[in-house]
Order: structure tokens, then sequence, then C-alpha cells
């Protein structure tokens, strides 16, 4: 009978043992289970994190796209103008030229100068052609209507028989290079 009762004792701790085990291994999964969530929790935060800061680099690589699209169109546009207007100094610096060489062929011609006279047309005329090559034309002001982005007007007078606001004398050329006025033409408007 004590054989029989030490069995019952040993089965009877044995299965006190199994439920010890059970419950240790029910808080073990308990645990684990809360570290799992934890670091899914966590993981979720830096998933989205990851995702924010890609979301910002693609903005950011969008705009300095953008930037560098802008900048590659804007040195075009200046490189364009540049080669378009690339001898408005030289022209400018010249146009006073052409002014003394109209006034020089104003003079009056005689039998003694006019082998001189003939000299400085010719070199007139190639003047202007060289310039006309370079996209250089003079204003039309005789009749035309005052234009201030044209013409500049140092005289006013006042004449019946001509429309209002018109131009009546042109006192110095205007020119303008290609679509560009590089000097207005001084003229006498009628009020």
């Amino acid at each position: 009978m004590e054989e029989h009762d030490k069995g019952k004792e040993t089965e009877n701790h044995s299965e006190m043992n199994n439920e010890e085990d059970v419950d240790v291994a029910k808080e073990e999964v308990e645990i684990i289970t809360e570290d799992t969530s934890e670091e899914s929790s966590n993981n979720n935060e830096e998933l989205e994190a990851v995702k924010q800061e890609k979301e910002q680099l693609q903005d950011r690589l969008l705009r300095l796209q953008a930037e560098y699209d802008n900048f590659k169109r804007r040195t075009e546009k200046e490189r364009i103008a540049e080669r378009k207007y690339k001898s408005e100094e030289v022209v400018t610096a010249l146009l006073p030229v052409l002014d003394n060489f109209e006034r020089a062929m104003q003079t009056e011609v005689t039998e003694e100068n006019k082998g001189f006279v003939d000299g400085v047309q010719m070199v007139y005329n190639q003047f202007t052609e060289a310039l006309k090559s370079q996209g250089v034309a003079a204003i039309d002001t005789i009749e035309q209507e005052f234009d201030p982005n044209m013409h500049h007007a140092v005289m006013q007078v006042e004449e019946e028989e001509i429309a209002s606001n018109t131009v009546v004398e042109e006192l110095q050329k205007g020119f303008v290079l290609k679509d560009k006025v590089i000097r207005p033409a001084m003229v006498k408007v009628n009020k």
C-alpha cells in the first residue's frame, strides 16, 4: 500500500509539474507574443518613417529636376539672345561714325572735291552694307506716327496740314538691330 501511495504521490507530483510546465509555457508564449507585437509595431513605425523619407526625397528630386530644367531653358534663351545681339556694342560704337559720314556727304560738290566726295560715298555705301549684313536697319520716321519705343521727340511743332502726333522731321537717324532698338531716332513731332 505504501508503494501504491508512493505511486499516486509521484503521479500527483508529475501532474503538478506538468501543470506548472504548462503555466510556464503559457507565460513564455505571452511574453513572446508581447515581444512580437512590440517588434511588429516598431517595424510598422520604422516602415512609415522610411515611406515618409522616401516621399520627401522624391519630392526634393522632382523639385531639383524642375529647377535644373528651368536653368537649362533660361541659359539657352540667354545664349540665343547673346548670339542674336552679339554685334550690338560694336554697332553702337560705329553709329557716330556713320553720322559723320552722312554729314561729310552733305558738303557742296565742286569740281575740286568731286573725287573726294565720290570716295566718301563709296565708303559710306560699303559701311551701310556691312551694318545691314549684321541686321542693322534705319528706323522709318518721316510722316510716321510717333512711337516712343522707336522715336525720341526733342521738339514739337504745330502744323495744321499734318496729322497730330506725326513725325515732321528727323534730326538724327535711329537704328534697330534685328528687332531691338539700339538708338531711337531724334525727331520733331506735330502736336
